[in-house]
């Protein structure tokens, strides 16, 4: 069995960085205040930005979660990819939470779609269709596609995306992150029944979403 462990995503670095330094020149400085604003800060960041391992599960017709959080709505919406109408489950993250976001099956990115727009609360309903987020198409072998959207929040100002299409992913593998409070939003392809409800905790690339039947 591999050992768990938390590590930092390689994004939180240069915030953690420029916080610890800040903490050190303040408090060499003597002004003890600020030097504590921004120890308080690193440890913050330090937190926002950790990325523990995931024992993601193996068995066949499984969707694991994309992102961790607690799911906030559960409903049938348009896909803003493929134009079909599925069950959506969104997954609102806040400040709190792991930000890192995984794959929630086996497949390849077959189209990437990036939407600017505000940055409204990222738990309203309306941040789905008004705010700032990217949709990964996510095909996989045996035909189904999944789309996974992030969602830019009231704080998050910077979605990180690291796949590009044509790239195949793991079920459980790391695909990006959302800097500060957001969410994303799973639509569900025909053949699976969600295994969620409204208001659970979920976690990324661990918790199961949805069921093959």
């Amino acid at each position: 069995m591999r050992p768990a462990y938390i590590s930092i995503t390689a994004e939180g670095w240069p915030c953690i960085g420029m916080t610890a330094f800040s903490a050190l020149i303040f408090a060499l400085l003597g002004c003890w205040p600020m030097a504590l604003v921004f120890l308080v800060l690193f440890w913050f960041s330090c937190h926002f930005f950790r990325d523990p391992e995931r024992v993601t599960p193996r068995a066949a017709g499984l969707c694991v979660s994309p992102a961790d959080g607690r799911v906030v709505r559960m409903e049938p919406k348009e896909d803003p990819v493929t134009g079909e109408r599925r069950t959506c489950i969104s997954i609102f993250m806040n400040v709190f939470s792991v930000h890192v976001n995984r794959a929630p099956v086996d497949g390849t990115v077959e189209a990437i779609r990036y939407f600017p727009g505000k940055f409204l609360n990222a738990a309203a309903d309306k941040a789905s269709s008004d705010n700032e987020r990217c949709a990964y198409l996510l095909r996989e072998a045996s035909g189904e596609g999944w789309t996974m959207v992030q969602i830019a929040g009231l704080i998050a100002r910077r979605i990180v995306c690291r796949v590009d299409e044509g790239d195949a992913l793991r079920r459980g593998e790391r695909f990006g992150m959302i800097r500060f409070g957001s969410r994303v939003d799973l639509y569900v392809p025909e053949g699976y029944t969600a295994t969620t409800r409204i208001g659970e905790q979920v976690y990324a690339g661990e918790s199961v979403l949805a069921r093959k039947v």
